[in-house]
């Protein structure tokens, strides 16, 4: 179950990462001055990109956790 606990923390890091893009993905939309439309349109496009994110580290942490409790 060790892998399972590696697999886990492997696709977290994954997720971590997407959300950490998606942070990027804003903050470059913010410097870029776009009008109000312009950004919600920018912004509509990165919220795909999180959610993944967040649902991935979810469902790596769950591995995490179950890997921990099989042990």
């Amino acid at each position: 179950m060790e892998t399972l606990v590696w697999i886990g923390a492997a696709v977290t890091a994954a997720g971590f990462g997407a959300i950490i893009w998606s942070i990027v993905l804003i903050s470059r939309a913010r410097r870029e001055n776009l009008s109000d439309d312009d950004l919600r349109a920018r912004l509509h496009k990165i919220l795909p990109v999180n959610l993944g994110g967040l649902f991935t580290a979810f469902l790596g942490l769950m591995l995490v956790v179950v890997g921990v409790i099989l042990a």
